[in-house]
């Protein structure tokens, strides 16, 4: 049996809103004791991960004094010194508040709007001095209930502003810090704008900085959307903006259940990393899902421990299915190429098109033709069963 033992190069991360959730939801009540953001770093370090990150208001709550802030931080520095973890992305709470009820950035309230860049910059602040050097912005509360209440390219134009304000300011600041926009389709609003991870690719583009800006899927958003996850980070990859990822399991369609990576559709799961796995991607594989509301804290180390060995076990079956003898042969049969369609093929030039046009091609013959895929999907399907 391989080790599937998480070590640092495996960059796997956690939140403090993660491993910290209590277990309340909206039909009952806490059911694990909270734990100190400090406490929280020795657990992580237990199971083996190699970081922590954080929204500003995990760490440090919002009504906390300067001299409760600064203890805090104190012992939270002391517990990542003693562990080694690292913090290698912050994020700001822009929800949870009454404040917030009506959105940050798209709230029609201008004092709101003022509070919200206000309290990110002071959490960017909070990033950096722990090493962050990315900031992921998830607009839960920017959205609507009612499109009576709220233009939507008003919206559009406040979420832009703000961003370029926060991006100038990091920019002043000479912070070493890019900015992941993730995407939500709804929950905790009735709709929230830039649904999906196409939303904000095209989104960045109008910003005044976008080569600071890039995106942070989630796994259960894009699947609540009933998308396909992967089809959305190679998106992101071949656009160079995948600057973080959010790593959990959904059922499709169903409220944001946050549950432990691949625990609801492993085959999809396998996909999404061996595609990062195959490219190379070197960022942090952040795990954004909680234990069950039925655990106790050893419950939540095995939640945590169980993200992680999935993930490991799922690198393995890439590799092997890389390897695959068969496997290789199909991919080569169905990717057949003798190159006598290269003249016509590529960039356009009036000739390539003049030739094109009067190519003989047949395809009746083409239609008939068996393309192998079932075959292909069956091996993927035994190598996950263990089979071969």
């Amino acid at each position: 049996m391989s080790d599937y033992t998480p070590k640092p190069e495996h960059k796997f991360t956690f939140g403090l809103w993660t491993v910290g959730n209590v277990g309340r939801d909206p039909f009952g009540h806490p059911v694990r004791d909270p734990k100190s953001p400090a406490e929280l770093v020795h657990l992580l370090a237990e199971v083996g991960a190699y970081g922590v990150n954080f929204h500003d208001n995990d760490l440090i709550p919002i009504d906390a004094t300067p001299a409760e802030a600064e203890a805090i931080k104190r012992e939270f520095r002391k517990a990542l010194e003693t562990t080694g973890l690292k913090v290698p992305m912050a994020t700001t709470n822009l929800f949870s508040d009454p404040i917030f009820k009506d959105g940050a950035f798209t709230s029609n309230d201008p004092r709101v709007r003022a509070y919200a860049l206000q309290k990110t910059m002071r959490a960017i602040d909070l990033g950096v001095e722990f090493g962050a050097q990315v900031y992921v912005f998830w607009g839960g509360r920017e959205g609507t209930e009612s499109d009576a209440t709220k233009d939507p390219v008003t919206a559009i134009q406040r979420i832009r502003e703000a961003l370029n304000f926060l991006c100038e300011y990091v920019r002043d600041q000479k912070y070493d810090l890019k900015f992941a926009l993730e995407a939500k389709p709804n929950e905790p609003r009735g709709d929230i704008y830039f649904a999906t991870t196409g939303h904000m690719l095209a989104f960045i583009e109008t910003l005044d900085h976008p080569e600071m800006v890039g995106v942070n899927p989630e796994v259960a958003h894009e699947h609540m959307a009933g998308l396909n996850f992967l089809h959305g980070v190679a998106q992101a990859w071949e656009a160079g903006k995948l600057f973080h990822i959010d790593l959990n399991d959904q059922y499709a369609g169903r409220y944001d259940q946050d549950f432990r990576f691949g625990s609801r559709d492993i085959k999809a799961a396998f996909f999404l990393v061996k595609f990062l796995e195959d490219v190379g991607y070197a960022g942090s594989r952040h795990f954004d899902a909680h234990a069950y509301r039925t655990e106790d804290y050893e419950g939540v180390k095995d939640f945590a421990r169980g993200c992680m060995r999935t993930y490991l076990i799922l690198k393995e079956k890439a590799a092997q299915w890389n390897a695959d003898p068969e496997i290789r042969a199909l991919l080569a049969e169905i990717n057949a190429d003798d190159g006598s369609l290269a003249p016509y093929l590529g960039p356009y030039t009036p000739q390539k098109a003049a030739a094109l046009r009067d190519l003989p091609i047949d395809r009746q013959a083409i239609g008939r033709r068996g393309l192998l895929y079932e075959r292909l999907d069956q091996l993927t399907i035994e190598i996950l069963l263990g089979i071969r």
